[in-house]
């Protein structure tokens, strides 16, 4: 494979435009997709189609012929490729030899074709029959002395229909150990707004975004991540509403978009301003940012009603619907702004032009993504957004409202339907009067807690429903050490990568059918259900034919692992494969909300689940929304690292490259931010590189600082001068998750602190032996 050309290089262009059109045709001719399969592309997102594999945005309900993004046809076309692992390719490489390929290089080989089985005589993966696969599965699970020591990770790419039939499965098994992908992203906001709003969902729909007058965008690229996001804005950008960008990165796609689907502005060489103001906090900064806009929130309702003129308060709203606001005014009136702005990182006038532009706005939504929940105090800073939202009573109102951008295609549909190590005592009583047992009702492991478990023996059979695990999560060493400790680990999935390579004594490859594939069950073609950002449900139909006879479903396979190893005395598993109508009858059953499931399935774009708070319902202990007083913390792992330090500490910031989505890895450029051909990079303001006596184009090792006395270090990093607040880098993962401590994680989340990670920097050791 011929190695790109590796430089830094500005890019002075719009978002998307005829470069997202370029890199559209590079990676369907680099996949080797076949010209019949590009058909594919405009059943993507449609109603009679399926549903992107990559993330969650919305689809329009009246949707257009051209409702893909450049980084969906890169999703689509690694399912379309005509590359292909089979046994003979696992023939050629051992897996010692397989390990010293780059993430990228591993995508590249094409689908897998066949189940394969790890044999430690050869350190090869060899083919093994679908049976045998299964009863291998059922052995070491019938022979654990406590259900507790397995764990049943899932993907954000798992259906409604594949993640319920799994954590049935799990739980008749006997444990609740449901270690999740939105554990490393949303589940800040998922733990958050149920303290504040009762309900864990966003609550607003793609309606409320054409009545919006104010959108605030925190801590997201929508660009690179959600990129039909970007047609949305450019429409509220067109009719006059105000986008305020909130983050330390100026990202391209929130300056200027070009939209492929206007052919003026792509003929005419235009383009769109979307953010009309930018507000830089630094890595870590949003709480204090928006408890001073509260804050100045506060002052201008007292000075009004000194003054006997309009509130700034919405005070109906917050008498009829909330408890604790006198607390929450108390707490901002006695906050000092001196504190607020050192925390933020933002001069005072940044936070009084944020407050000035919410409380003009009519109708405000505030969305968000990783920038804030990857952090220690990720869920006080989600709960004070949605309490900054309720004192101007911008919930349940036409045009405003609360709205996180999930990030996997399903990731929120999966948790709707049980994937979730904290499950109600409610949740379980009607499951398991459902399906006639009892379920188990400790609380399960998640992410984080799961790998320590396997650390500590606990925990000795993995089995993964999609993803990449060993390369998705923190600690890297730490992380392969567990795998590597377990009995047996088992991948399903569509495509080769490192977590197939980090694996137990025994281990298994189960390929499976992709998103874009025909899915025959019993002569009859099956669609699958998956949940949106907005909480629409739809039906999601293959188009192509399976890259290989010797796939199975995910259905298949879980009903499959469940049969070989529970019996089919309660549930009839081969049954629910044949007819996939029969799990969402289950469903309906299990959850409100799911209400005559198939039928509604049949509405084009589906129908919308219900949230409560939408609806101005408050599933709180105190039937109220709630104000919620959090402090600002000057004692952080960032704070006490700093007072050991000095300047020299650093706040390290992960993110995705625009050839990524999560672990995936497409391609090896990053042209928004001018980085083509290499992932290593590390952006740094020029004033800390002076600081610190480097210069762009130098190389450095970063090592994090923790108390634990283990040394975390990503080596040979090339620097490169970007516009960033002072104190702070970025870089991409997972090339720097080995720098995110295990312990380190979000308070009342459990999430992965990757956007706050305390670092130093020394030059390479690479380069100075080069030298």
């Amino acid at each position: 494979m011929k190695k790109p050309e590796a430089r830094i290089e500005p890019y002075t262009h719009p978002a998307a435009g005829w470069g997202a059109l370029k890199y559209v045709a590079i990676n369907l001719i680099k996949e080797k997709v076949a010209g019949g399969n590009y058909k594919t592309l405009f059943k993507q997102n449609q109603p009679d189609g399926f549903d992107c594999p990559g993330c969650a945005w919305p689809d329009r309900e009246h949707a257009s012929t051209f409702e893909f993004c450049e980084n969906g046809v890169k999703a689509v076309a690694a399912e379309a490729t005509s590359k292909r692992v089979t046994p003979a390719f696992f023939e050629q490489y051992t897996v010692a030899e397989l390990m010293t390929q780059s993430d990228y290089e591993l995508e590249q080989h094409g689908r897998l074709t066949d189940p394969m089985v790890y044999d430690a005589m050869l350190d090869r993966y060899v083919p093994i029959g679908w049976d045998e696969a299964f009863d291998l599965i059922a052995r070491h699970l019938k022979a654990l002395d406590d259900p507790d020591r397995a764990a049943f990770y899932t993907s954000g790419r798992a259906s409604n229909e594949a993640a319920f039939l799994f954590q049935l499965f799990v739980r008749m098994y006997g444990t609740n150990n449901f270690p999740d992908c939105s554990n490393m992203c949303h589940e800040a906001t998922s733990r958050g707004l149920p303290g504040t709003v009762g309900v864990g969902k966003g609550t607003v729909t793609m309606d409320d975004l054409e009545h919006a007058d104010t959108l605030l965008i925190f801590g997201q690229n929508p660009a690179t991540n959600h990129p039909r996001m970007l047609g949305e804005l450019r429409e509220c950008a067109k009719r006059g509403a105000t986008i305020v960008s909130i983050n330390p990165l100026k990202e391209r796609g929130l300056e200027r978009f070009a939209s492929p689907q206007h052919p003026v502005e792509m003929l005419t060489m235009g383009s769109t301003q979307i953010s009309s103001v930018f507000i830089r906090p630094k890595v870590g900064g949003d709480f204090a940012l928006i408890k001073g806009v509260a804050k100045r929130v506060i002052e201008l309702d007292d000075a009004a009603l000194a003054n006997g003129a309009e509130r700034v308060l919405d005070v109906d709203f917050i008498a009829e619907h909330t408890v604790g606001f006198d607390a929450f005014a108390d707490d901002l009136r006695a906050e000092s702004w001196d504190t607020i702005v050192a925390e933020a990182g933002v001069p005072m006038e940044d936070v009084l032009k944020l407050a000035d532009i919410y409380v003009k706005g009519k109708a405000v939504i505030s969305t968000w993504g990783m920038g804030l929940t990857q952090h220690k105090n990720s869920v006080p800073t989600i709960q004070i957004l949605s309490n900054l939202m309720m004192m101007r009573g911008m919930i349940g109102k036409r045009g405003a409202g609360l709205c996180p951008v999930r990030g996997h295609s399903n990731v929120q549909g999966d948790r709707t339907v049980g994937i979730e190590e904290r499950p109600t005592q409610a949740f379980l009583d009607r499951l398991g009067k459902v399906y006639d047992f009892e379920p188990p009702r400790e609380h399960g492991l998640d992410v984080v807690n799961s790998i320590q478990a396997m650390l500590d023996g606990k925990v000795k059979v993995f089995i993964g429903l999609g993803g990449n695990f060993s390369i998705a999560t923190p600690d890297t060493p730490r992380t392969w050490e567990a795998m590597r400790s377990c009995d047996l680990t088992v991948h399903i999935t569509t495509k080769l990568n490192r977590s197939h390579l980090i694996h137990g004594r025994d281990a298994l490859i189960l390929p499976t059918l992709g998103r874009t594939e025909i899915d025959i069950q019993n002569g009859v073609a099956q669609g699958v259900s998956v949940e949106d950002s907005f909480s629409m449900v739809h039906i999601s139909y293959g188009m192509n034919k399976p890259a290989s006879p010797n796939l199975l479903s995910e259905i298949a396979i879980v009903a499959r692992m469940a049969e070989a190893t529970l019996g089919s005395a309660k549930v009839d598993w081969r049954a629910q494969t044949n007819d996939y109508a029969l799990i969402r009858d289950g469903i309906e059953k299990v959850f409100d909300g799911f209400e005559n499931y198939n039928e509604r399935l049949k509405t084009p774009g589906g129908f919308h689940l219900g949230v409560a708070s939408r609806d101005r319902i408050w599933k709180t202990p105190s039937n109220k929304a709630q104000f919620v007083v959090h402090e600002i913390s000057v004692d952080t792992p960032i704070h006490r690292a700093r007072s050991r330090h000095g300047e020299r500490l650093m706040t390290l910031m992960t993110t995705r490259s625009h050839d990524q989505y999560n672990t995936t890895i497409y391609g090896l450029d990053d042209r928004y931010r001018g980085v083509y051909g290499q992932r290593r990079v590390l952006f740094a303001n020029k004033d800390d590189l002076a600081m610190l006596g480097f210069a762009a184009g130098q190389r450095v090792d970063i090592t994090s600082v923790w108390d634990d006395g283990v040394e975390r270090r990503a080596d040979s990093f090339l620097l490169v001068e970007y516009d960033i607040p002072r104190g702070c880098l970025g870089a991409y993962y997972p090339e720097t998750n080995p720098l995110v401590p295990l312990s380190s994680v979000a308070d009342g989340a459990g999430t992965p602190t990757s956007k706050s990670i305390p670092v130093l920097l020394t030059a390479s050791v690479e380069e100075a032996v080069a030298a």
